[in-house]
C-alpha cells in the first residue's frame, strides 16, 4: 500500500500545507466576490475539515514540542479522503435510483461547513472521498435580495388518487409549483392535462394549486407536506383529456368550498367535549421535531400548560380576536396557537407536527423561518406580543400623553401609568403576564428625579460568568495495576491545553518518570492529539471523548505503540474473509523499553501487561511458551499451556511499518523488529479472539464519557452557584446608565448619564423570568453555564415590591422551565413541566415525554422559568387545563 503523502487521489505529487492553505485561500475568496443565485455550494463534514484547517496550519505552529515529533509526521497529520458519512443517512436505492439524504438536524458550523463549488472541487481532486452533498443557493429575506444556501430542500410526500402510489422527492422551495405539477407526472407517468394537484395537509384538500407560475414558498409549502396529485376522470361525462384541466380544476374548487372546516366545525372538533377528566389526565402529548425546531416545542410546552392560558384558548376565544390591530397577525397567530393547544390537550399521546403553527409563525416572523437554531427566549417573547396584539380587546388605542411623578404619590403615579396603559393594551395576555416595575431616574447633575411606571411581560436577570470549567477525563495508565478510571477536572474556561495537562497530572499523581499524552478518541481510533500546549481549550467541545495516557517518559531506546483494538463480527458471512474486522474498545499507547534491539515476543508481552487489569489479573505467571498468563477463574481445564483457573493472555498483533504493510507479530516472536530512526509510533492492531472479549470486563469496550454531560447538580454544587433571588437583587440594583443610552435631562436639556433604579410594583399571576445565559461582544459569544439555585416553592418577592401598601404576601411556585443543553448557536432545548393535577413533573423532549423527579428540575440548563402565584384552594383545583376538577370533601386534599 502506497503511503498517503507521496501524491494525491489523482496521483500527482501533493502540494505542500501551506500551498494548499494560500491556493484554496484565494479560490474561495475569488467565489465569494461572484456568488449569485444558482450557484452550487458542498457540505462538508466539520471534522473533516477542521482536521484540514490543523494540517495546512502546522507550519505556523510550534512543532519542536517535546511529544510533538507524531504531528511531524506528514503522513499522519494530513486528511485522509473526504468522509461525509457521518452528514447522511445509508444511501437507500428506489427504483435503481440511488438517493443520498442528510441528516435532519445538522447544524452548520456544528456538524458540517459550506464550501463555494471550486473550492470543493479543487479539494475533491486533492484527497477524493464524498459523497458530494450540492446544494443551490436561492434569494431569501423579506426583500428576496439575500443569498442564503437552501441546505434543506422541501421533502414533499406525493399520493396519486385514486389509484394510491406514493412517492417522496426533494425540490427546492423556489421551484414553481408548475415544475412541481411536471414532476409529479413525470414520476407516475401521468397526463398532465389530466392531473391538479393540492396542499394535501392532514390528508384534507386545502388548497388547489393551479398558480403555475407561484413558488412553493410564496404557496406555503412546508417540509414533509402530502400534495394529493388526483388524476381527474374523463367517463360518464367527464371531461375530456385535451385540455380540459382548467375546467376540472373549477369544478374542484366549489367542492373543495364544501370540504373546508369552518372555525367553528374546528372548534367542535377540539373543543370543550375534549376536556379529560378525572382518572384521564391530558396534556402529556409531545410536539415532533421538525428540524431543529426544539426551541419552539420547548416554548409552546410551558405556553401550553400555563393553566389561564388553557382555559382561555379550549373557550370560545374567537370573539375577542383583534381582526383590524394594525400591530397585530390579522388574528392568525392567535389561530394557529389555539388550533394547537387544543390538539395538544385533546385524549391520546402521540405526538404532534406542529407545521401549521409554524408555517404562520415563519409568515409574521420571517427570523424563525427554515430550520435553523433560535433562541427559544426570543421565540417566547415574539409570541406573547403576537398573541396579545391578536387578542387585544382594544379596536382603537387612544393616545394618551404619559405625565411625570413631579412629587405626587408613588400609588397615584403607579395607577395612573396602569391605567393609560390597560386604556390601549387589554388582552389574555395583559391579564396573565404582564406586570409593572417603577423607575427612577436621576440627574448627576441637578439631581432631578424621574419616576415612571413601565409595563412588563417578562424579568431578564443577569448572571455572573463562570471563570472556570469542569472536563471528564479517563485515565488509562500502561503499569499492569490499575484499569482505566475517569477523573474530573477544573480548568480555565478560556484557558489553554497546558492548563489542562498541568490539572490533571496533578489529579493522577503524575510520578516524574511519567508524562501524559492526551488524545480525542473517536470510533475507536484516534481522531487527533493534543499535543500543542497552546490550544485552547474552548476548540475541545463538551460532548468530545478524551483519553489521558500515564506512560513512561519518552527516550531514544523507547518504541512508542499505538494500539488499536479489532475484533471479528459475530455474523462474519458466508465468505469468512480474514479482513473482516471491526474497531472496538478505547484505543492505547504504550512506551516499550529497549536497549539494542526489539523483538516481535517484546511487544507482544507488553501488550498482554498492558491488558492485564482489564481482565480483573492480580498475579502474572508465565506458561510453558513464555506468555503471560492471568488468575482467573474458570471451569475449563487447562488450555494453551496455562493451569486451570488461569486465561492466556495470547494475541493475534498486526503492525503496520512505514509503507503501511502489516506485519504478522505472532509469527516469530524472537524475530528482531527494525526502528526507524525518528521517534514516529508504530501503529499495533490487537486483534480479540471471541473467547477474549467475553472474559474482559465489558465496561472498558463501552464509550469513554463525554468531556461534559448536563443533568442534576450534586447537593454539595447547589450550596455553592448564584441563587435566583441575588439575580434578582442584581437586576433591581441602582445603576448609571451606559454611555449609549443616555438620558435627556428635561431640567439640565442635555442628555445625561443618569442613574436608574428599579423597583418592582405590581407583579402578574405568572411571572416569567428570563436568565440571560448569553452574551455577546462584537467578537464574541458566550454562554455562561452557572448554575442557578432557583426555589420551585415559596418563592418569596414580598420584600422586592416597592408597593408597601399591598398586604398580600407575594408567594409563587415553579411549574414550568425551559433548559437549554449544549454551546452558543446549537444544542438543543427541553421543558420540565409540572402537571398540577398529577403533582408529577414530566421532561417533554420535543416528541418524547418522560416522567422525572423533582430533584431533577434544577439544573446548569435552566433558561426560562415560568412562576405562577401561590393561592389556596378550597373545594377547588385548577390544573393547567385551567378547567376546574370537583374535589369530593370526603377525598383527600391535594398536596402542594
Amino acid at each position: 500500500m502506497a503511503e498517503v503523502s507521496m501524491c494525491n487521489s489523482n496521483g500527482a505529487a501533493e502540494l505542500s500545507p501551506e500551498k494548499e492553505r494560500v491556493l484554496i485561500r484565494d479560490i474561495a475568496l475569488a467565489a465569494g466576490a461572484n456568488s449569485k443565485e444558482g450557484d452550487d455550494f458542498f457540505l462538508i463534514t466539520q471534522r473533516w475539515w477542521q482536521h484540514w484547517i490543523e494540517y495546512v496550519n502546522i507550519d505556523q505552529q510550534n512543532s519542536t514540542n517535546e511529544g510533538s515529533s507524531v504531528l511531524n509526521n506528514h503522513s499522519d497529520l494530513r486528511p485522509a479522503g473526504i468522509d461525509n458519512s457521518d452528514l447522511i443517512y445509508d444511501s437507500v436505492s428506489h427504483d435503481g435510483n440511488i438517493s443520498v439524504e442528510i441528516h435532519d438536524s445538522l447544524l452548520e458550523g456544528r456538524d458540517y461547513v459550506l464550501l463555494p463549488q471550486d473550492v470543493w472541487n479543487q479539494l475533491h481532486s486533492w484527497y477524493g472521498g464524498g459523497p458530494p452533498l450540492a446544494r443551490k443557493v436561492i434569494s431569501s429575506g423579506l426583500s428576496q435580495t439575500e443569498l442564503a444556501v437552501e441546505v434543506y430542500p422541501l421533502r414533499l410526500q406525493l399520493l396519486v388518487m385514486p389509484k394510491g402510489d406514493r412517492s417522496t422527492i426533494r425540490i427546492s422551495k423556489k421551484e414553481t409549483i408548475g415544475e412541481l405539477h411536471r414532476r409529479a407526472c413525470e414520476i407516475f407517468n401521468l397526463n398532465a392535462e389530466q392531473v391538479c394537484i393540492w396542499d394535501y395537509y392532514g390528508h384534507q384538500k386545502h388548497a388547489l394549486m393551479n398558480g403555475m407560475d407561484k413558488t412553493l414558498d410564496d404557496a406555503n409549502i412546508q417540509m414533509d407536506q402530502d400534495i394529493l396529485v388526483e388524476v381527474l376522470s374523463n367517463v360518464n361525462g367527464g371531461f375530456p383529456a385535451s385540455k380540459g384541466a382548467s375546467r376540472s380544476c373549477s369544478s374542484e374548487i366549489s367542492q373543495a368550498r364544501n370540504m373546508t372546516l369552518t372555525v367553528r366545525e374546528l372548534d367542535n372538533a377540539y373543543g370543550i367535549s375534549c376536556v379529560s377528566t378525572r382518572g384521564s389526565y391530558g396534556g402529556l402529548t409531545g410536539l415532533q421535531n421538525l428540524g431543529n425546531t426544539c426551541f419552539m416545542n420547548s416554548a409552546i410546552q410551558c405556553l401550553v400548560h400555563t393553566p389561564e392560558f388553557a382555559k382561555y384558548f379550549r373557550e370560545d376565544y374567537h370573539r375577542e380576536i383583534n381582526w383590524q390591530n394594525p400591530f397585530g397577525m390579522v388574528g392568525e397567530l392567535a389561530l394557529a396557537f389555539g388550533d394547537l393547544l387544543r390538539k395538544l390537550w385533546a385524549p391520546g399521546r402521540t405526538p404532534i407536527a406542529p407545521r401549521p403553527f409554524k408555517a404562520q409563525l415563519a409568515r409574521f416572523a420571517p427570523q424563525f423561518s427554515g430550520y435553523s437554531q433560535h433562541d427559544s427566549q426570543e421565540l417566547l417573547a415574539f409570541l406573547l406580543d403576537g398573541l396579545h396584539e391578536d387578542l387585544n380587546r382594544v379596536k382603537q388605542k387612544p393616545y394618551i400623553k404619559s405625565r411625570d411623578a413631579d412629587g405626587r404619590p408613588d400609588e397615584e403615579v403607579a395607577d395612573e401609568y396602569w391605567a393609560n396603559h390597560i386604556a390601549r393594551n387589554n388582552s389574555i395576555i395583559v391579564d396573565v403576564c404582564q406586570g409593572q416595575y417603577k423607575s427612577t431616574l436621576v440627574c448627576p447633575v441637578c439631581n432631578k428625579v424621574s419616576v415612571t411606571f413601565d409595563p412588563f411581560m417578562y424579568l431578564s436577570l443577569p448572571l455572573q460568568s463562570a471563570t472556570t470549567r469542569s472536563m471528564t477525563l479517563t485515565i488509562l495508565t500502561s503499569d499492569s495495576t490499575t484499569p482505566p478510571f475517569p477523573c474530573t477536572v477544573s480548568v480555565p474556561k478560556h484557558g489553554w491545553c497546558r492548563d489542562l495537562i498541568q490539572a490533571v497530572s496533578i489529579a493522577c499523581s503524575l510520578k516524574t518518570h511519567e508524562e501524559l499524552k492526551l488524545a480525542e478518541v473517536r470510533n475507536h481510533q484516534f481522531h487527533r492529539f493534543l499535543d500543542d500546549p497552546c490550544l485552547p481549550l474552548s476548540s475541545i467541545k463538551d460532548d468530545e471523548r478524551i483519553a489521558a495516557y500515564k506512560i513512561s517518559k519518552s527516550s531514544k531506546n523507547s518504541l512508542l505503540l499505538r494500539l488499536i483494538h479489532r475484533c471479528r463480527p459475530q455474523e462474519t458471512g458466508s465468505n469468512g474473509l480474514s479482513s473482516q474486522w471491526n474497531g472496538f474498545g478505547v484505543p492505547l499507547i504504550a512506551s516499550v523499553p529497549y536497549e539494542d534491539s526489539i523483538t516481535r515476543g517484546d511487544i507482544q508481552r507488553e501488550v498482554q501487561k498492558i491488558l492485564l487489569p482489564w481482565f480483573g489479573g492480580e498475579n502474572l505467571t508465565q506458561d510453558t511458551d513464555g506468555d503471560i498468563c492471568a488468575d482467573y477463574v474458570t471451569d475449563s481445564p487447562k488450555t494453551n499451556g496455562c493451569p486451570s483457573k488461569t486465561l492466556s493472555l495470547k494475541f493475534s498483533l498486526q503492525m503496520a511499518d512505514k509503507s503501511n504493510e502489516l506485519i504478522d507479530l505472532s509469527a516469530k516472536e524472537g524475530k528482531s523488529i527494525r526502528v526507524a530512526t525518528s521517534s514516529a509510533p508504530a501503529v499495533v492492531y490487537v486483534d480479540w479472539s471471541r473467547d477474549l472479549i467475553e472474559k474482559c470486563s465489558a465496561k472498558y469496550f463501552e464509550n469513554l464519557p463525554e468531556v461534559f454531560r448536563y443533568g442534576p447538580v450534586s447537593k454539595k454544587a447547589r450550596t455553592e452557584p448564584l441563587s435566583l433571588y441575588t439575580c434578582l437583587e442584581a437586576f433591581l440594583r441602582e445603576e448609571p446608565l451606559v454611555p449609549e443610552d443616555m438620558w435627556y435631562c428635561p431640567q439640565c436639556k442635555e442628555r445625561r448619564q443618569a442613574s436608574k433604579k428599579l423597583d418592582l410594583w405590581r407583579l402578574p399571576e405568572v411571572l416569567v423570568i428570563h436568565l440571560k445565559r448569553f452574551s455577546y461582544s462584537r467578537s464574541m459569544k458566550h454562554k455562561l453555564e452557572t448554575f442557578v439555585n432557583f426555589p420551585i416553592r415559596d418563592f418569596d418577592l414580598t420584600n422586592y415590591v416597592g408597593n408597601k401598601n399591598s398586604t398580600q404576601r407575594q408567594l409563587y411556585e415553579l411549574y414550568a422551565l425551559t433548559n437549554h443543553y449544549g454551546g452558543m448557536g446549537s444544542g438543543h432545548y427541553t421543558a420540565h413541566i409540572k402537571l398540577l393535577e398529577e403533582n408529577k413533573w414530566y421532561n417533554f423532549d420535543d416528541s418524547h415525554i418522560s416522567l422525572i423527579n423533582e430533584d431533577d428540575v434544577k439544573s446548569a440548563a435552566a433558561y426560562v422559568l415560568f412562576y405562577r402565584r401561590a393561592r389556596s384552594n378550597d373545594n377547588v383545583l385548577t390544573s393547567n387545563g385551567a378547567l376546574p376538577i370537583p374535589i369530593e370533601t370526603k377525598s383527600e386534599p391535594f398536596q402542594t
